[in-house]
């Protein structure tokens, strides 16, 4: 391990978090638009993982919650390869799925880091 890297840690969480909650509010945003719209009312399910999404998107760009919402992340997206791309292949298949995977399982595991909303009450209360 490069020992003088690890001091920009918290750099690569806000990156890595900046990323992860761009491409969730991304897939979230055309979800939520679909609601008002009325058929995505038809399934319950539609209306958890559309505000998952959209809000979580939020929540893991802001830092606040992280841990929590990135597991949520992982469930939804665990269930995602094994129930409706369980046949596909690696390449045009499941590799960003994996990838996001991935990325929630740091995030999961790091938490937001200090720069983060969770990392500033953290300042606040201590």
């Amino acid at each position: 391990m490069i020992q003088f890297l690890l001091v920009f840690s918290d750099w690569a969480l806000i990156a890595l978090r900046v990323v992860l909650g761009f491409i969730m509010l991304s897939h979230g945003w055309p979800k939520i638009k679909k609601l008002k719209k009325q058929d995505g009312f038809k399934n319950p399910l539609n209306i958890v993982v559309a505000f998952l999404e959209f809000l979580g998107g939020l929540f893991i760009l802001f830092g606040f919650l992280t841990q929590l919402v990135a597991i949520l992340f992982f469930i939804e997206i665990m269930t995602l390869l094994i129930t409706v791309k369980k046949d596909e292949g690696f390449v045009g298949g499941v590799e960003f799925e994996l990838l996001l995977l991935a990325g929630m399982f740091i995030l999961i595991t790091m938490g937001g880091g200090s720069f983060s909303i969770n990392g500033i009450l953290r300042l606040l209360i201590y």
